[in-house]
């Protein structure tokens, strides 16, 4: 098991026919993105259609799950029992994957070192035996 970040009292993800594919490889600590066949568009969270040419023809595409904070805010008010406060939900621009955005948690750091920019890197979190969730931490030389 990965080290764990937040309690067994979140809430969990539900998965669906569309975005079954993205937390069976989450669950194999692989980090992917949707990718059009016809117009190679990436896209994050998965869907049916492509955006950008309306083809249903997808594949996905690994990424090494580099990237910078975006954006983020800090949270002060607990969703679950025994969660510690503050953390930091984060909007994590990817390195590698087309200009796709995948919202997260930073962790392994003190939120009043969050910044815009912060380049970041992937960090599996397992919940369970097959559910692993992406979080960030500062990048490490």
């Amino acid at each position: 098991m990965s080290e764990r970040f937040f309690p067994d009292s979140m809430p969990q993800p539900m998965a669906d026919a569309t975005t079954l594919p993205w937390w069976q490889a989450a669950a194999e600590h692989r980090l992917v993105v949707q990718r059009c066949t016809a117009c190679q568009h990436t896209r994050l969270p998965p869907a049916p259609i492509c955006s950008e040419c309306r083809s249903t023809d997808a594949d996905w595409k690994e990424v090494s799950g580099r990237g910078e904070v975006y954006t983020y805010t800090i949270v002060h008010r607990p969703i679950a029992a025994d969660q510690e406060l503050p953390y930091v939900i984060a909007v994590i621009a990817l390195e590698d994957a087309g200009g796709v955005r995948i919202i997260s948690n930073v962790v392994d750091v003190s939120p009043d070192v969050i910044a815009v920019g912060l380049p970041v890197e992937l960090v599996w979190e397992d919940m369970s035996a097959d559910l692993a969730i992406p979080r960030f931490r500062p990048r490490r030389p």
